[in-house]
């Protein structure tokens, strides 16, 4: 398991983001939230790291997960160890 919190990249108003919210919480696992809506560096930032503009990314440690629901986040947690 990794010793640094994932980083969360959200927009205001995101179903998907709000579904990847309560997966996270539901598993317990603590996360850095970065609300892209209205930050243009935390949205640089997302688009750098995930090549897109689509929100929520999580970055696991450098592991990227991008545009994506919950049906992709719980495999994603079991690969990176989440637990």
């Amino acid at each position: 398991m990794s010793t640094t919190r994932p980083i969360f990249y959200t927009k205001t108003g995101c179903p998907w983001c709000a579904e990847a919210r309560e997966v996270l919480d539901r598993e317990s696992i603590a996360y850095d939230e970065k609300v892209v809506t209205g930050n243009a560096d935390a949205y640089s930032e997302m688009e750098k790291l995930s090549g897109q503009t689509k929100a929520p990314v999580l970055d696991w440690s450098g592991e990227i997960l991008a545009d994506f629901g919950a049906v992709e986040l719980v495999p994603f947690l079991a690969r990176v160890n989440a637990k």
